[in-house]
């Protein structure tokens, strides 16, 4: 089994830019979008929560890449929970090529969010809800388990 979600994607036209690469801020979008898809398939009580008072903030979001992607690469994003805190999560991203089973990482990307709770003009910080904590342990890296007291 492996310790990462992993959405998969075909970059398109509207991604790269005129030279003919993919556009720094679509790897930022993937990762939003991964962060989603792994909540409706694992998480889907933490979507009807958000739709309540429950708030992810993005608090930080960084990514480092090492070669170029272009049109209509295959592309694996794979997430994995760095950290997790009582109230925030880091999330860890691969962006991996896929061409005829040979995997090549070009770049890799770090994501920070805060779990808030209270309406727009007053939210406070808020537990990390135990579905979201459940859901996310099969894809902890080693030293977030030990952090967040996820097993061993």
């Amino acid at each position: 089994m492996t310790n990462y979600y992993e959405i998969r994607h075909t970059v398109g036209f509207e991604e790269t830019n005129l030279v003919g690469n993919v556009y720094y801020v679509n790897y930022l979008r993937w990762q939003g979008r991964c962060r989603e898809m792994f909540l409706k398939e694992n998480a889907p009580s933490v979507l009807l929560d958000l739709q309540d008072d429950l708030k992810l903030f993005t608090l930080k979001v960084e990514c480092e890449f090492f070669s170029e992607i272009t049109l209509f690469d295959e592309l694996s994003v794979r997430m994995r929970l760095e950290e997790l805190t009582q109230t925030q999560i880091q999330f860890s991203f691969d962006y991996v090529k896929v061409t005829g089973g040979q995997e090549v990482l070009v770049a890799k990307g770090r994501q920070r969010i805060a779990c808030m709770r209270g309406p727009n003009t007053n939210t406070v910080p808020s537990r990390v809800p135990d579905d979201l904590r459940k859901a996310l342990a099969p894809y902890a890296e080693a030293p977030a388990l030990a952090r967040a007291g996820l097993g061993g």
